[in-house]
């Protein structure tokens, strides 16, 4: 049930449910750029010994249900990811080679949340997510 992980002196499971969004919420997050953002954001978690359990790019926001492991801060690991992805974004997509300076893709905040004995409610909604909301947008219509 539980998956424990080690490093040398260390066992652990600590999971985090973590969603972030890109600057001013605008719906930035699809086509190539989706495709290029998954590997991006598994090979970033790789390089913090992180791992991503389950994630889902939504066109403004970003749900990850992430493994991290106890010698790195929730805000390290996710400013890491966030701010390399936005670098890498800027590389591929909007032609810069250096000098980042002023470019934003990502919202300066996130939410977190520990995933405790009810991680499988959280991975259920982490894939049900979109579907939930286009639920709840066909709601709004009828009002």
């Amino acid at each position: 049930m539980y998956d424990n992980q080690s490093l040398s002196h260390t066992r652990w499971d600590c999971k985090y449910h973590v969603v972030w969004i890109p600057k001013y919420r605008k719906q930035r997050i699809y086509g190539a750029i989706r495709e290029h953002l998954g590997k991006i954001f598994h090979d970033l978690a790789a390089q913090r010994q992180c791992k991503i359990f389950e994630g889902h790019l939504h066109l403004d926001h970003v749900h990850m249900l992430l493994s991290i492991p106890p010698k790195y801060s929730v805000s390290q690991v996710v400013g890491f990811m966030k701010g390399k992805s936005a670098i890498q974004i800027a590389r591929t997509f909007h032609g810069r080679r250096q000098n980042f300076t002023g470019q934003h893709f990502w919202a300066r905040g996130y939410y977190v949340s520990t995933v405790g004995k009810d991680e499988k409610t959280v991975r259920d909604y982490i894939r049900n997510q979109e579907n939930e909301d286009k639920r709840l947008d066909q709601l709004d219509l009828f009002e």
